[in-house]
């Protein structure tokens, strides 16, 4: 760990070195070290997303994500960047507690994806069971090739900023990586948090909806990072959908709506939570905080 002050000092050469920790793609890189010095770890962290979200393309995702082993995979994790090898194995640390049918479920899909979209899954793993992500992963396999990248390069970023987060000394206090959206649902007919439920996120683009962000909430039925912190929504009308069939399912349930779809309209850069209040014959919502 170094500090802010460190960073601004290294070489050109060094501090490469360390940013490339945190993301492997060399035009984010480059550039981070060309914006040098930052008078704040707000600063950076805002930095880190405009040159993601504005300078880079789909080839410079594409290389980001060969920093990282397969999920699941963990003996990939001493032979493949050896550098981020300790902090990618604490962020995958909840496969490692997964039944074996669970793993060898969680390869498979991940051996579709890859076979499907060219590269392989990128999702955020930290705090995530196996049976989250095998969950993420299948819903996000019925993306289309040009919708699944941008969802990818969202994970990705959430990865870069937790990775700048052990990087550099006092960020998590100093700096606010909070998401620009966060949603959670309750189940009312039972008075407790929806558990284990998907949510995707999906934005207009070429006027269609489109695949943004895919998660699922936690135990205590929340996402809060939709969005990776420093990422703002562009002004405008959004789509959040979530997954009440499954839901219903595997709680051994019998639900009339198989989806509730939640549009909203996002006119600033405040925060935005939209939560979910649900039982099997209804669903109401409200704008949080």
């Amino acid at each position: 760990m170094i500090t802010l002050n460190q960073l601004n000092s290294l070489s050109d050469q060094d501090a490469f070195s360390n940013l490339e920790q945190c993301c492997v793609s060399k035009t984010w890189i480059n550039k981070m070290v060309q914006s040098r010095p930052f008078s704040s770890e707000n600063e950076l962290i805002k930095s880190a997303s405009s040159i993601w979200y504005n300078d880079c393309s789909i080839a410079d995702f594409k290389d980001a994500f060969t920093g990282h082993p397969k999920i699941g995979n963990i003996n990939t994790l001493k032979e493949k960047f050896a550098h981020t090898s300790e902090w990618a194995g604490n962020e995958q640390s909840k496969v490692t507690e997964a039944d074996t049918e669970t793993i060898e479920a969680l390869i498979k899909a991940n051996d579709l994806y890859e076979d499907k979209f060219g590269y392989i899954f990128i999702v955020s793993a930290s705090r995530k069971t196996a049976k989250e992500m095998l969950a993420i992963i299948n819903t996000r396999l019925n993306n289309q090739s040009e919708d699944e990248i941008f969802v990818a390069m969202n994970e990705q970023h959430k990865i870069t900023v937790i990775r700048l987060a052990k990087l550099i000394e006092s960020i998590s206090q100093k700096a606010d990586l909070s998401s620009h959206l966060t949603t959670h649902a309750l189940d009312t007919s039972i008075g407790k948090p929806a558990m284990h439920m998907l949510i995707t996120l999906k934005g207009l683009r070429n006027n269609q909806w489109k695949p943004m962000s895919v998660g699922i909430t936690n135990a205590d039925g929340r996402i809060s990072d939709v969005l990776p912190p420093g990422r703002l929504l562009e002004p405008g009308i959004y789509t959040m959908t979530f997954n009440t069939a499954n839901y219903y399912i595997n709680n051994n349930q019998k639900g009339f709506y198989p989806e509730a779809s939640i549009q909203f309209e996002v006119s600033d850069d405040s925060h935005y939570h939209i939560p979910l209040l649900i039982n099997p014959f209804g669903y109401s919502t409200y704008r949080g905080s």
